[in-house]
């Protein structure tokens, strides 16, 4: 009789970072090579349910909910102002917490001008990165990101009550359906669970800010660019093709300015782990072996 494979048990834990209970996810040993799993909007660290117990047999696999998302609970007395500058800086707090010294980065959405704020910030942490559809170039930006850059040009409060349902559970749900090939086959419990936290009270008037303040990621590209350049990290851009808010030219884009960027388009949507959660994770596995010690 075959020992049935045993799954890596994945933690729930929260810690104290930038005065913030920080929620996080956690499994693998103790003293593996760390992965640091960055989640985007709307979603938390739930969107890595999948993925996580795939890495953890061989990594220190951690992923934290961002300050506004999850279960991350941001005191009322910590006049916390939300931009993708302080959610970095609560991140940043977050691992020198946790005393990560090194770590790999996956970057999805918002958590990619997140993680590479980290890299900016400090360059010699970050081993690796294994971006999915999270973006530093502005041929990335698809036309979703339409009404989004209007309210940036003109932040009235008409633009603003505009993008109101994009939080809405239909418009969260259009996210995590559309480009995939078989719609139906995408569980409900994320996108339901995304929504349930959104209506939080005052949590919609923070993804409206964030909506607004992603125009300063749109201005730290160059930076991001000229890290590409100069550190030249490894990097596994895997990309769902039919994302409508981050197309393939931005993941094409990263071969521009690094050597060490790979680049592999699959055929579904933005939410790419979702769908393709087998092969991501595989593919994954392949990249950091060898890389990420």
């Amino acid at each position: 009789m075959t020992e049935t494979a045993r799954v890596p048990v994945t933690s729930i834990r929260r810690i104290k970072a930038d005065g913030i209970n920080v929620f996080y996810r956690e499994a693998g040993p103790a003293d593996a090579p760390v992965v640091l799993l960055l989640h985007g909007f709307p979603t938390s660290s739930f969107q890595y349910r999948e993925l996580i117990p795939r890495l953890a047999g061989r990594y220190r696999v951690i992923a934290p909910d961002l300050p506004g998302f999850g279960f991350t609970e941001v005191p009322p007395e910590r006049n916390y102002k939300y931009s993708f500058e302080a959610i970095a800086k609560t991140i940043e707090a977050f691992t020198d917490a946790l005393g990560l010294k090194h770590y790999a980065l996956y970057v999805f959405d918002y958590g990619a001008p997140t993680g590479l704020r980290l890299a900016l910030a400090h360059p010699e942490r970050v081993t690796a990165i294994v971006s999915q559809n999270g973006n530093a170039y502005e041929e990335g930006l698809g036309d979703a990101w339409e009404p989004i850059q209007k309210y940036w040009r003109d932040p009235t409060p008409e633009n603003r009550e505009a993008l109101r349902p994009v939080l809405s559970l239909e418009g969260i749900r259009w996210q995590y359906t559309y480009g995939v090939p078989d719609a139906d086959a995408i569980a409900p419990e994320g996108y339901t669970l995304d929504a349930a936290l959104i209506e939080r009270p005052g949590n919609a008037d923070i993804q409206l800010d964030l909506f607004l303040d992603y125009a300063n990621n749109v201005k730290l590209y160059p930076a991001f660019q000229e890290y590409f350049r100069k550190a030249k990290p490894p990097l596994l851009a895997i990309w769902g093709r039919n994302d409508p808010f981050f197309i393939p030219p931005g993941a094409e884009a990263f071969r521009r300015d690094n050597p060490n960027a790979t680049v592999q388009i699959l055929e579904t949507g933005h939410f790419a782990l979702e769908s393709h959660v087998e092969e991501i994770a595989a593919r994954m596995q392949e990249f950091m072996e060898g890389v990420v010690a």
